[in-house]
């Protein structure tokens, strides 16, 4: 018996580590081939070994998404190296914290340029692969702050709420093309940096990647063919 997305692509940015290497192995293990995008190729170079591994199918295409002709070239290499593209997972980010009036517009450009600019140059270059396969998923990661923002995360709040807007819109625009495209907003995630950041809190009320990455899948499944616009809370306890 077939693994459930078997003969489909899977392209996942930021996937060197926390949720977009735990949604890269769980597509893996489920049958897709994936491409995993990111800017350290070392650490991309071991998570292939680890799905090859496991008798599934990588390949390793180091690119910043920020910067648009490496985000074009990213697609595109995953298209030659993989045949198709069925999903598309935005998970590259970067959050910085502090008071609005005191952020520099240097970490506000930061934020920006690697939560929405790289997902918009991502899903323009894909979409015209997904259009011409007959459909296919783009899940983007977005946050609970877009929704519910908290002290100190003016920036990371705004970014985030543009990153589930233009989903909503990719959502509308190219339903009739047979692509959804969907948003899931985390609360914490528990992955060691966390951990080192507030070591007296309740890590049991924490996210951890693996489950966030099982929500993404059902997304990317056929499961979920229905659902698209969606914002789907993944906030656990915290």
């Amino acid at each position: 018996m077939s693994e459930p997305l078997t003969g489909t692509v899977a392209l996942v940015t930021g996937s060197s580590s926390g949720i977009g290497a735990a949604t890269a192995r769980r597509l893996a293990a489920e049958g897709a081939a994936v491409a995993l995008v990111a800017r350290r190729r070392d650490r991309l170079d071991e998570l292939a070994s680890t799905i090859r591994a496991a008798a599934g199918t990588a390949t390793v295409v180091p690119a910043d998404v920020t910067q648009q002709r490496q985000a074009q070239d990213a697609v595109e290499q995953a298209v030659a190296d993989l045949g198709r593209l069925d999903i598309v997972v935005n998970n590259a980010g970067v959050m910085l914290l502090g008071p609005s009036l005191e952020a520099s517009t240097d970490e506000w450009d930061r934020m920006v340029a690697l939560n929405v600019q790289g997902l918009l140059y991502v899903t323009h270059a894909a979409l015209p692969h997904l259009v011409a396969a007959g459909g296919g998923a783009v899940v983007c990661m977005s946050s609970r702050s877009a929704v519910a923002p908290f002290r100190g995360a003016a920036g990371y709040a705004a970014a985030k709420a543009a990153v589930l807007a233009f989903a909503q819109a990719v959502a509308v625009e190219y339903r009739a093309d047979g692509v959804r495209c969907n948003a899931v907003l985390p609360s914490v995630i528990d992955t060691p940096a966390n951990r080192a950041k507030q070591p007296d809190a309740d890590w049991s009320r924490w996210v951890p990647p693996q489950q966030v990455a099982g929500v993404i899948r059902f997304l990317c499944g056929e499961e979920s063919a229905p659902t698209s616009g969606a914002a789907i809370p993944v906030y656990g306890r915290a």
